[in-house]
């Protein structure tokens, strides 16, 4: 994802309003690498500013998607993820907690034609398992 800066800029290219908020927006995600939900994105911005709504940060987000910004991701939540890191990826899933952290495998053989005629557009692996926090918590098993 671009700087909050360089989001502004883009933003007043593509003719869409620049408010404080969707500011704020971009400064909450900026560097967040939890995959944060747009409900932790509102709580987030609505500590310094609460009169922002909900629907904003939607919107926002919703924008930022489409302009390839941002990923939205449903990874074993009901609540969809929003992603700032938009390299080529794969997630880690906790069952434990449902931290995700991003990690990166060599999915390049799928792109490369090997599978039976199926041209790849792109992949999403998602791996579940247990974080090294939850793990360290687990009661010792005897």
């Amino acid at each position: 994802m671009q700087s909050p800066t360089e989001l502004v800029a883009l933003f007043r290219r593509k003719g869409l309003k620049v408010t404080p908020q969707r500011v704020a927006i971009f400064e909450a995600l900026q560097g967040d690498t939890g995959h944060p939900t747009a409900v932790t994105i509102y709580d987030r911005v609505a500590a310094g500013m609460p009169s922002i709504s909900l629907r904003t940060v939607y919107q926002t987000l919703n924008d930022l998607a489409a302009m390839g910004e941002i990923q939205c991701h449903t990874i074993g939540t009901a609540a969809i993820r929003f992603d700032a890191n938009v390299d080529d990826h794969q997630h880690l899933v906790c069952d434990g907690c449902g931290a995700i952290a991003d990690t990166y495998l060599d999915v390049s053989c799928l792109r490369q034609g090997e599978l039976a005629g199926f041209d790849v557009a792109r992949t999403t692996v998602v791996l579940h398992g247990t974080c090294r926090r939850c793990a360290e918590a687990a009661p010792d098993p005897q």
